[in-house]
């Protein structure tokens, strides 16, 4: 039977009792129905997760004994930092939830010149809080002991200067493909050196002056074979490639690691 996974911020330590959030403690009492002694695994991203059971299920509270820790980690050696240019609705969603399972590290929403989504009064904030709260149920399916950073908002212009690492962005006019990339200073790096960064754009694509800005700070312009693909399909595409290609899609799993 599978033993459901949640994330915490709290503080995690063997033979403690916790108390639950109330969207945690709203899950487990509502949703997963768990009855008192049923097991549950913790992970607060700090690497590893606790093995727990349920000490109390209550209208008022939801207590874990926190019991075992399990030193697991499912973490691609390659870090990759995605700027994800707003997309719309459920493309953005899609986007951060795939990318949490295909093992991004960092994403920033970044505003483009054909961003189709205004952010008005609080719209802002809400947004971050909701791409929060899927890149938290991503981490939880997909097995992650390691919480993606997810960043303000923040201007492409103001991002792309930051940037570093072997730094490529999705251009359906380049020619170069990322099979042709020849990374050699990333390969020399030991792993949990590698660092890809990713730029993706929003529905309408890069303008003619965002390709020239992306390009003059060492973003090297690269498409994914013949076929315009949405925004979305296109992320998750590419994130996929750098895997298989640097990453840990072409390694064997360890049982004993969870990687």
């Amino acid at each position: 039977m599978r033993v459901s996974r949640l994330y915490t911020p709290a503080p995690l330590v063997t033979g403690k009792l916790i108390e639950l959030d109330d969207d945690n403690g709203h899950y487990v009492r509502t949703v997963l129905r768990l009855k008192k002694d049923a097991e549950v695994i913790l992970f607060n991203g700090q690497g590893g997760e606790y093995l727990c059971t349920v000490s109390e299920v209550s209208r008022k509270a939801v207590l874990i004994s926190v019991e075992q820790w399990i030193d697991r980690s499912v973490e691609s050696p390659l870090q990759v930092i995605l700027g994800l240019g707003i997309s719309r609705g459920d493309r953005m969603d899609l986007t951060v939830q795939k990318a949490v399972e295909l093992g991004v590290n960092q994403i920033t929403p970044l505003l483009t010149e054909r961003c189709l989504v205004q952010f008005k009064g609080e719209k802002k904030p809400q947004r971050l809080l909701h791409w929060q709260k899927i890149v938290q149920h991503a981490a939880e399916q997909s097995g992650r002991t390691t919480l993606p950073a997810l960043l303000e908002v923040e201007q492409l212009q103001n991002w792309v200067g930051k940037q570093q690492g072997l730094k490529v962005f999705l251009d359906p006019y380049a020619e170069t493909t990322l099979t042709e990339l020849k990374p050699e200073t990333m390969k020399a790096c030991p792993e949990r050196s590698r660092r890809v960064t990713l730029l993706t754009g929003p529905e309408g694509g890069f303008s003619d002056q965002e390709r020239e800005l992306a390009k003059a700070s060492g973003f090297i312009p690269v498409r994914l074979g013949a076929r315009i693909l949405r925004t979305e399909t296109a992320s998750i595409a590419a994130l996929a490639a750098v895997q298989l290609l640097w990453g840990d899609f072409g390694r064997v799993p360890n049982p004993e690691m969870g990687s």
